[in-house]
């Protein structure tokens, strides 16, 4: 498990299901953001990963929380285009936002993969509320643990925008200023 503290690089998505319109990272700041890194035959992503998405679109719905789908494809790529996502996102009832990932004409990895420095698929993101990277994890990680960092995640407030030089403030924080 690697806990950051940063931000990540713009999702690239060749095509978005589930979406009036491409969701962006920028886009999603306010609220705590759970990303699912999947390839569509992955064996632990069909099993693990893609049913947590579920389950967390579910159980967190509101303002306050998203769940992203993220294509990611780095083997078999004859077999799992758009077409077939879209069939397999229709039997599996995915109901959240899911990006195919855009392909890097260099190779195999494609491109928000390689930005995020992804080891594989299933992986798990975790953004808070200013979109700060607070988990990227490799493999399944257990429902309850997961639930406990979002709820922790949701508990807390997006940092303020440090105030305009001159306004007052130190230490014990920020006045007024009064009449001149």
């Amino acid at each position: 498990m690697h806990a950051p503290s940063t931000s990540l690089p713009p999702l690239q998505a060749s095509h978005w299901f589930n979406s009036p319109a491409p969701p962006t990272l920028d886009g999603l700041r306010g609220k705590v953001v759970a990303i699912h890194a999947f390839q569509m035959l992955c064996p632990a992503c069909v099993a693990q990963a893609l049913p947590q998405a579920s389950r967390l679109h579910d159980a967190f719905a509101g303002d306050d929380f998203a769940v992203i789908g993220l294509h990611t494809v780095f083997e078999h790529h004859a077999v799992m285009g758009a077409a077939a996502l879209q069939a397999f996102i229709h039997e599996y009832r995915l109901r959240f936002p899911i990006g195919i990932d855009e392909a890097d004409p260099r190779g195999p990895i494609p491109r928000t993969m390689a930005a995020w420095n992804l080891r594989g698929t299933p992986s798990l993101l975790l953004l808070d509320r200013d979109g700060a990277l607070r988990l990227s994890h490799f493999g399944h990680i257990d429902d309850l643990l997961l639930g406990a960092m979002i709820g922790r995640l949701l508990q807390q407030a997006p940092r303020q925008a440090a105030p305009a030089a001159g306004a007052g403030c130190d230490e014990h924080g920020c006045a007024v200023p009064g009449p001149a």
